[in-house]
């Protein structure tokens, strides 16, 4: 497989009025704490809300008068699902889109209203991909891959062509990995525009297929599903092709971060940036939040996608805002008697933190008679908060466990 700066560059004229030409804003909070000037490149903005638009574009645009005729078909947890969907409806393709059953409803509404069947088939990306394969066979569609088909990989290159024109004296680019055409398409600009910037590749540590072949050389896929906040990175068979054609020669590192790291920099991009991301599209801010990469004196971090399942906003929420010291969930013993409540309170409002929750038990297993047990939802400001206020409830006679 082989893709060129020149196939990147015909790309970008096919599809510029197609999407989104997407803004690489520079960023002062992650500037300050990180000591290298950092700039978002807000690929969460554009049309269907991720990067791939821009390949599903290019590759169906590409099609013959009898491919489009026969109709398309595609697999994904989501965001290629709604490329394919709503470029094929641009070009009047029927298209069918395989999902894995897990996938997140907010992608599932959006690729039905985009114009294409849905089908749900798998507990993941690559048990969707097998079966979006096998229909295609038997009803002759054109299989639209999400990174395997070099005109895809040419749209996401596009992506490298508008950041090496916006960020002057860029050295680093940071990258999400899951099947690997992302960042194969946006290296290969990259290096071919300059070989000395740094390709850096982020997968989440749940699937971490990519980053095991690239720092091993071994082709080791999951065995069994995994339930990640990063879902749209998460193909658990790592594509040799796609390894040995593009990652192998264009990327120097691969990192991998934690869903806890996920959460906080979705957090960090929702507070800090006024963005929203999707987990898959926050894991390049993780890396960098996390201090997992050696960055250059300017670096992108390419935010992929935005296409968040809102249910699920609110526990990422609180999950991020609990690992920065943000909120506390605090368990207190003492006698139960009138007033105890009333002084544990007191002392919690002379320490300034906000009582957001609060719960009584006096049956639970290990209780003395007359003691009870009341639990805490606590909105504070840092971990060293915390630790000063679980001083003063124990310095006021209560057992605590935090």
């Amino acid at each position: 497989m082989r893709v060129t700066l020149d196939d990147i560059q015909k790309a970008q004229t096919t599809i510029e009025k197609l999407v989104n030409y997407t803004q690489c804003d520079f960023s002062k909070s992650l500037t300050d704490l990180l000591g290298s000037d950092i700039f978002l490149k807000l690929e969460n903005t554009q049309k269907t809300g991720s990067f791939k638009i821009r390949g599903a574009s290019n590759k169906i645009t590409s099609l013959t008068a009898d491919e489009k005729k026969r109709g398309v078909i595609a697999c994904s947890a989501g965001n290629h699902a709604q490329g394919v969907a709503l470029s094929s409806s641009l070009n009047n393709v029927k298209s069918t889109i395989v999902m894995p059953v897990n996938a997140p409803i907010a992608k599932i509404e959006a690729t039905k209203r985009y114009g294409a069947e849905v089908i749900m088939h798998g507990s993941m990306f690559d048990e969707a991909k097998e079966h979006a394969e096998k229909l295609a066979k038997e009803k002759g569609y054109v299989f639209v891959h999400p990174y395997e088909d070099e005109r895809v990989i040419a749209g996401q290159g596009t992506i490298g062509l508008e950041i090496f024109q916006q960020i002057p004296a860029l050295d680093t680019v940071v990258i999400p990995i899951g099947g690997g055409g992302l960042i194969s398409g946006i290296s290969t600009a990259i290096k071919a525009l300059n070989p000395k910037i740094k390709i850096i590749g982020v997968q989440t540590e749940l699937v971490s297929t990519m980053a095991q072949m690239f720092h091993t050389k071994k082709f080791v896929p999951l065995t069994k599903p995994v339930a990640t906040l990063a879902d749209g990175i998460a193909v658990k068979t790592p594509s040799e092709t796609m390894f040995h054609s593009f990652i192998e020669k264009n990327v120097d590192e691969v990192v991998t971060v934690t869903e806890d790291e996920i959460a906080e920099a979705i957090v960090f991009l929702l507070e800090r940036a006024k963005t929203v991301a999707e987990g898959s599209g926050a894991v390049t801010v993780a890396a960098a939040l996390s201090k997992k990469l050696s960055l250059g004196k300017r670096t992108c971090l390419i935010v992929s996608g935005g296409n968040i399942d809102l249910n699920i906003v609110s526990d990422i929420i609180n999950r991020g805002q609990i690992q920065r010291g943000r909120l506390c969930e605090l368990s207190v013993t003492v006698p139960d008697v009138p007033g105890s409540l009333s002084r544990l309170t007191q002392v919690i409002a002379e320490h300034k933190a906000n009582v957001l929750e609060v719960h009584h038990d006096r049956i639970r297993h290990g209780l003395n008679l007359k003691e009870t047990r009341i639990e805490f939802v606590l909105e504070t400001t840092s971990h060293e908060h915390i630790k000063q206020i679980i001083a003063a409830l124990e310095k006021a006679g209560a057992k605590v466990n935090a």
